[in-house]
């Protein structure tokens, strides 16, 4: 059984979680945007990519600074985010499913 500090599957989670969105919200509005729609995704997408290379770095500890929290915490919080991503599609299966009969 790992032990993770709670604080720090937040933080890691938080980042990465906002890394992947802005990144992927930049490339989207960079591809179907026009004049200023570019010029926010073009922002979008480095604000992501700096946000994805600190989530790096307190990952690893390999550019700025020694390692915040490890790959442990990291690990335990795509997990999480896995289960409970089925779990809620699961809730919603089941739901409409309910829904759909009545």
């Amino acid at each position: 059984m790992v032990i993770v500090d709670i604080g720090d599957l937040f933080w890691s989670m938080l980042l990465l979680i906002f890394a992947i969105g802005t990144i992927v919200a930049g490339l989207f509005t960079i591809y179907f945007g026009s004049g200023k729609s570019r010029a926010v995704g073009s922002i979008l997408f480095i604000i992501g990519i700096i946000v994805a290379a600190i989530f790096y770095n307190y990952t690893t500890g390999d550019i700025w600074s020694a390692s915040s929290w490890g790959w442990k915490t990291v690990e335990a919080g795509i997990i999480s985010l896995i289960g409970g991503i089925i779990g809620g599609l699961i809730a919603l299966g089941i739901f409409l499913a309910g829904i759909m009969k009545a």
